[in-house]
C-alpha cells in the first residue's frame, strides 16, 4: 500500500473545510501521492503491524478500500510525554508548554515568545445561520473523513447534487452512479459516534463527538461513518441533510417559509420606520445605526465595511442602502452560526421553536424544573422580536440569541445573588472578606493614604478592615503604615467613613483590625471618637464563658467588632502593659540592613493600654500563637491569632491537621509577608484550604489572587461571609489541608465544560500591537485544594476576536467542590506586550448548568461592555448523579475518562477466537454501564437497602445472566480454582469482579 503524507497546512488538517469542487478533485485525483493534501512536514513511526502512521490528522491505516487513499493518523503519545497540551498538539505547533496560572499571577507572566502582528481586516467565510445556507455548503461541498472497520479512514469530498436528489462523493473506484447515495433512502442522520462501525474502530478515542456523524440508508439499514474536519462543518451536513429527509422534493419550499418570513416581516418593518419618505432606501450611517442598536456589541466600522463590501460586489456607487441590502447585512452579522445550530437541534428540522420545542430546552440543558408550556410563552413574550413570531408562540434565531445573552442564561446561579447560606452558625465557621492596609491605594511602603480605600472596601463587601493607628498633630490620632514613608489620614475621618459605609453591601458584622501604637492620651481620643461616631453600632458585650463558640453572623447584625488587645481581667488599673502587635514594625526589620538584630531586639516589645479602650474589645481579643496543643488547651473561643503569610504557610505544609482543626473553633487571621512592598497578593486558597477565616488582601492590588477573593465572596449575596465546608466546621471530622486524593465522606464531583465561542474580544489595554487583530484563547482554571487544581486551555483562534469558535471540551474531577472555583481566562496569542483580554472567576457552587453565557472582566475587575464566553457546562458525580438540579444532559465523557476491559491472549486459537467476539459486548457493556451511570443514583439511593443486601441483590441479579461455557453460573463459582487460564477481567466488567471478589469475602 502507498505512503501517504499527513494532512494540510495546518497541523495535519487536511484542506479547508468548504473547499471549492476543483480544489477537492485536484487534492484527491487517485494516485496523486498524497492522499489528502500535502503538508509533507509529518514525522512518521512504524506501529507494531508494520504499518506505517504518518504524524498526521485522526486516524491510523489498514488495508486500503482503494490503493493510495487511506489517510493514516498520528498518535498523541509522543507529544503528551513532553507535556505538551492537547490543543498545541492539534495545532500541531511542538514546545509551547502550558502556562501554570495556578502558581503565578498569569496576567503579569512575560511570555517566552512573541509573534508579529497581523494587519488583515477581518475573517471573509461565509457564516451559516440558515438552513439554506447549510443546503448552498453541501452543493459546494466539503472533505469529509469516510470511516470504515479495522480502523480504515479515507478522505473523500463529498457533494450534494445540484437538483437535491443525491450525495456523491469523490474520488471512488466505483463507478459514479455507485458512489452516491439517494436522499429518499435515508433513513437517519445520527450525530456522534453512535454506530458499529465508530464503536468498533480502533481510532475510536481519537475522533471528536462533535466532529463525527453517520448516515443510515437502504432497506438493510448501511451506515456511512463520516467526520468532519470541524463541528460546524458536521453541524452543516447533518442540518442540511435532515431538512432533506423532512421535507424531500418541498425543501426549497420550506426554506422560503415561517423562519424568514418572520425575521423579514420584522427586519421590513425597522427599515419602513426609518424610510419615513417611502423612498426605498435609507441613508449608510441610519443604516448602521440599526444594525448596531440590534447588536451592540457590532464595532461601527466593521458594519461599514461589509456595507461598502456588498455595494462593492455589485458594481454599486453611492451611500444609499436598500431594505434588501439592510436584511442581507443583518442576516450576515448577526446571526450567529452556533446559536443557529443549537436551535435547529431542538426544533425539530424547523428555523423557529415553538413553545414544546423550547420546553424540551429548558428541561434538558438548561436544568429548569416544572417547566410550562405558560413559563414558555413567557420567554417567548419577553425576548422575541418579532410580533408575529409572539403571536405565533415561535421563537426565532434572533428572540433566542436574545434570551440566551440575556441575564436568564448567565452562568452565575441568580439564588446566589441574595445571602443563601445559613447565617446562624458562629462566627469561625465562615470565611470573611477581609482587607490588609485598607487605607493604601498603592504600595505600602511608599504609598499614599486615603479614605476611598475604605470606601472601595466596604463598597465591595469587606467585612475586615485594617486601622494602623498612630500618635498625630494637634491631639488627633492618625493612619498610614509606621516605620515608612505613606501619607497619614486623621483617624476620625476614617471612622466617620466607616459609620456611612459599614453596612453599605452588607448588614452582617464589621470587624476593625485595630492596631494601636498611640499613646495613652490619643488612646482616650480614639475612645471618644468611636464612641460617639459608631455609638450602639459597637459591640461591647463580654463573652459568655459557659459557651464554647463566637455567636453568629445573624446575631450579630448591624454591629461593628473591635479586633484588638485588651487588659487581662485581673487589671484594676486604668491602664497596663499589654504585648505589642506591629506588622509595619516586622517590615521595617526586613527592609532595614541590621534586620536581625533589631527583629531580636523588639521581640516581646510591650506597650500602654488604655482601659476604656480595652473595653471596647470583646469577641475578638488579639493574643499571640504559641503552638496548636497549647490553644487547644487554652486559648479562649474569644480569642483570635494573626498569622504572619510565611507562617501561616509553614503551618499548612507541616501541621495541615492540627490547622484545620484549630479553625473550626478559633479565629485565625492572615496577614500578607512584610516582603511584599509593592503591596502584591498572597493565594488566598492557600489559607482557606486550612480554614483560616480571615485572609487579608491588598484589595488595590489586581490580578489573579484578587480575582479568586471576589469571585469567591459572590456565592452568598456578596454580604462578606461564606460557609466553610462541613468538613471544616464538624468536630467529628478530620481533613488534611495538602490532600492530593479524594476526600473522605465528600462525594468528588465531574465538572464538563465546553468552551463554544467567544464575543466581542476586546484588543489588551497595555498590548503595543496595532490594528484590532486579536489571537484569543481561552484557558480554564480550576483552584482549590491540590488534587483540584488543574488547567485546560483551547487552541488559538488566529484574527478573530468578534465572534470566535472553539468548540473544546474538557473535563475535572473537583474532589471538594464547597472550596472549588473556576476561572474563565482570555488571553492574546498575537499580542506585543500585554496578553491579557478578560476573565471571570466563579465559586463551583454558583455554576448553573447547560448552555450559558459568561460575561468577561477586565483586570481591575470591571465588566468588558458585550465581550463574554459561550459555554455548555455539565456537573455529575463519579458514580452518577450529582445535583439534580446542577445536571445538564448534554455531557459526553472525555477520552480518558472511559476505561474498557482488556482480554488476554493466550495463543490458543480455537480459544481466542471464541473470547474474541466478546470483546465488543464488553465494550457495549461498559458504555451502558457508563451512561446509566449519569442518569441514575446508587444501588443504596434507590432501593433503601443496606450495602451487604444490595450486595446480594446485585449479585442475585447478574448471577440470572452471566454463565461459563457449561452454563453454570459464574457469579456462585470460585473463578480463579475452576477457570485458571481465563482472564476475569476479560469475561466481565471490571464492577462484576468487584461483585464476585465481595461474594466470595461473604
Amino acid at each position: 500500500m502507498a505512503e501517504f503524507g499527513g494532512g494540510g497546512g495546518t497541523g495535519g488538517g487536511g484542506l479547508p473545510s468548504s473547499p471549492g469542487p476543483l480544489q477537492g478533485k485536484v487534492a484527491f485525483k487517485a494516485g496523486d501521492g498524497e492522499g489528502g493534501g500535502g503538508g509533507g512536514g509529518g514525522r512518521s513511526r512504524f506501529d507494531s503491524a508494520g504499518s506505517r502512521v504518518s504524524n498526521g490528522d485522526c486516524a491510523q491505516p489498514g488495508a486500503g478500500e482503494e490503493p493510495g487513499s487511506a489517510l493514516p493518523a498520528s498518535p498523541e503519545s509522543s507529544s503528551k510525554e513532553k507535556g505538551f497540551s492537547a490543543s498545541q498538539q492539534r495545532e500541531g505547533k511542538p514546545g509551547i508548554p502550558r502556562r501554570s496560572s495556578i502558581i503565578k499571577d498569569g496576567t503579569k507572566q512575560k511570555r517566552e515568545r512573541k509573534k508579529t502582528v497581523s494587519f488583515s481586516s477581518m475573517p471573509t467565510e461565509k457564516k451559516i445561520s440558515s438552513a439554506s445556507d447549510c443546503i448552498n455548503a453541501m452543493v459546494e461541498g466539503s472533505e469529509l473523513k469516510k470511516v470504515r472497520s479495522n480502523s480504515r479512514v479515507y478522505h473523500r469530498y463529498f457533494l450534494l447534487d445540484a437538483d437535491m436528489q443525491s450525495l456523491r462523493w469523490e474520488p471512488s473506484k466505483k463507478d459514479s452512479e455507485k458512489a452516491k447515495i439517494d436522499i429518499k433512502s435515508i433513513k437517519e442522520v445520527r450525530t456522534g459516534k453512535n454506530t458499529d462501525i465508530f464503536r468498533s474502530n480502533g481510532i475510536y478515542d481519537q475522533i471528536s463527538e462533535d466532529c463525527a456523524f453517520s448516515i443510515i440508508y437502504g432497506e438493510n439499514y448501511e451506515s456511512l461513518d463520516l467526520v468532519a474536519n470541524s463541528a460546524d462543518v458536521a453541524n452543516i451536513w447533518v442540518t442540511g441533510l435532515r431538512y432533506l429527509i423532512s421535507y424531500g422534493k418541498h425543501t426549497l419550499d420550506m426554506l422560503g417559509t415561517t423562519q424568514d418570513n418572520m425575521r423579514t416581516s420584522w427586519l421590513s418593518q425597522i427599515f419602513s420606520e426609518s424610510d419615513v419618505d417611502n423612498l426605498g432606501h435609507i441613508p449608510l450611517c441610519n443604516a448602521v445605526q440599526f444594525i448596531k442598536d440590534l447588536n451592540p456589541g457590532l464595532k461601527t466600522n466593521k458594519i461599514e465595511l461589509k456595507f461598502k463590501e456588498l455595494h462593492r460586489s455589485r458594481e454599486k456607487t453611492g451611500t444609499e442602502v436598500t431594505k434588501e441590502e439592510f436584511i442581507e447585512v443583518f442576516h450576515e452579522l448577526c446571526t450567529r452560526p452556533e446559536i443557529y445550530f443549537l436551535l435547529v437541534q431542538f426544533s425539530s428540522n424547523k428555523e423557529f421553536l415553538d413553545t414544546k420545542d423550547l420546553m424540551m430546552f429548558l428541561e434538558a440543558e438548561q436544568g429548569m424544573a416544572q417547566v410550562t408550556e405558560e413559563i414558555s410563552l413567557e420567554i417567548i413574550q419577553k425576548y422575541e422580536p418579532a410580533k408575529e413570531g409572539q403571536e405565533k408562540g415561535c421563537l426565532s434565531i434572533d428572540g433566542f440569541t436574545n434570551y440566551l445573552t440575556s441575564p436568564d442564561c448567565h452562568i452565575f446561579d441568580p439564588e446566589h445573588k441574595k445571602v443563601c447560606q445559613d447565617m446562624k452558625q458562629p462566627l469561625s465557621h465562615y470565611f470573611i472578606n477581609s482587607s490588609h492596609n485598607t487605607y493604601l491605594i498603592e504600595d505600602q511602603f511608599r504609598g499614599p493614604s486615603d479614605i476611598t480605600g475604605y470606601i472601595r472596601a466596604l463598597k465591595m463587601g469587606c467585612r475586615s478592615v485594617e486601622l494602623d493607628v498612630w500618635d498625630g498633630p494637634d491631639n488627633e490620632p492618625v493612619i498610614y503604615t509606621g516605620h515608612t514613608m505613606t501619607s497619614q489620614i486623621v483617624f476620625r475621618s476614617v471612622i466617620d467613613i466607616i459609620n456611612k459605609y459599614a453596612f453599605f453591601a452588607s448588614e452582617y458584622p464589621l470587624i476593625l483590625c485595630l492596631e494601636n501604637h498611640c499613646s495613652i492620651k490619643q488612646q482616650k481620643v480614639m475612645v471618644q471618637h468611636m464612641k460617639k461616631i459608631l455609638g450602639d453600632k459597637l459591640h461591647t458585650q463580654s463573652p459568655n464563658i459557659e459557651e464554647s463558640y463566637l455567636p453568629s453572623p445573624e446575631s450579630l447584625k448591624g454591629k461593628i467588632l473591635i479586633k484588638a488587645k485588651k487588659l487581662s481581667a485581673n487589671c484594676s488599673g486604668l491602664e497596663g502593659d499589654v504585648t505589642d502587635e506591629d506588622e509595619g514594625a516586622e517590615m521595617s526589620q526586613r527592609v532595614a540592613k541590621e534586620g536581625v538584630e533589631q527583629q531580636n531586639s523588639m521581640t516581646g516589645k510591650r506597650f500602654q493600654l488604655c482601659k476604656d479602650l480595652s473595653e471596647l474589645v470583646s469577641i475578638c481579643k488579639s493574643v499571640q500563637f504559641k503552638e496548636f496543643q497549647v490553644s487547644f488547651q487554652l486559648q479562649k473561643y474569644w480569642e483570635v491569632c494573626s498569622f504572619n503569610e510565611v507562617l501561616a504557610s509553614k503551618y499548612a505544609n507541616e501541621n495541615p491537621g492540627d490547622f484545620v482543626n484549630y479553625n473550626k473553633r478559633f479565629l485565625a487571621r492572615v496577614f500578607p509577608s512584610p516582603m511584599r512592598i509593592d503591596s502584591s497578593n498572597m493565594n488566598p486558597q492557600d489559607f482557606w484550604k486550612c480554614g483560616c477565616q480571615i485572609v487579608a488582601m491588598n484589595f488595590q492590588t489586581p490580578g489573579l489572587m484578587m480575582d479568586l477573593n471576589i469571585g469567591w465572596f459572590r456565592q452568598n449575596g456578596n454580604c462578606g461571609y461564606v460557609l466553610r465546608p462541613a468538613i471544616m466546621r464538624e468536630e467529628v471530622s478530620f481533613f488534611s489541608a495538602n490532600t492530593k486524593d479524594t476526600v473522605p465522606g465528600v462525594s468528588p464531583q465531574l465538572l464538563h465544560i465546553k468552551i463554544i465561542s467567544g464575543q466581542n474580544f476586546p484588543k489588551p489595554k497595555g498590548s503595543g500591537a496595532k490594528g484590532d487583530v486579536v489571537d484569543p484563547y481561552v484557558y480554564v482554571e480550576i483552584h482549590g485544594i491540590p488534587a483540584d487544581c488543574a488547567e485546560q486551555r483551547t487552541k488559538t483562534m488566529h484574527q478573530n476576536g468578534d465572534n470566535p469558535i472553539f468548540d473544546e471540551s474538557f473535563e475535572f474531577q473537583i474532589n471538594l467542590p464547597e472550596l472549588a472555583m473556576v476561572r474563565f481566562v482570555v488571553l492574546d496569542d498575537d499580542y506585543i506586550g500585554d496578553e491579557f483580554i478578560g476573565q471571570y472567576t466563579i465559586p463551583f457552587e454558583c455554576l448553573q448548568t447547560g448552555y450559558r453565557h459568561v460575561p468577561l472582566q477586565s483586570l481591575t475587575g470591571e465588566s468588558l461592555a458585550h465581550a463574554s464566553l459561550f459555554v455548555h457546562v455539565a456537573i455529575t458525580n463519579r458514580r452518577g448523579g450529582g445535583k439534580p438540579h446542577k445536571r445538564g444532559l448534554s455531557v459526553r465523557k472525555g477520552k480518558k475518562s472511559r476505561e474498557y476491559a482488556s482480554m488476554r491472549t493466550l495463543w490458543i486459537k480455537t480459544i481466542d477466537e471464541v473470547f474474541k467476539n466478546a470483546l465488543q459486548p464488553i465494550r457495549d457493556a461498559t458504555d451502558l454501564r457508563e451512561n446509566m451511570q449519569n442518569a441514575v443514583v446508587s444501588f443504596k439511593e434507590l432501593c433503601g437497602l443496606s450495602p451487604v443486601a444490595n450486595l446480594m441483590q446485585c449479585i442475585l441479579a447478574v448471577s440470572m445472566h452471566l454463565v461459563g461455557p457449561d452454563n453454570t453460573p459464574l457469579v456462585v463459582m470460585n473463578l480463579s480454582d475452576q477457570y485458571p487460564t481465563m482472564e476475569l477481567q476479560g469475561i466481565v466488567p471490571e464492577v462484576l469482579k468487584k461483585i464476585v471478589t465481595a461474594y466470595e469475602m461473604v
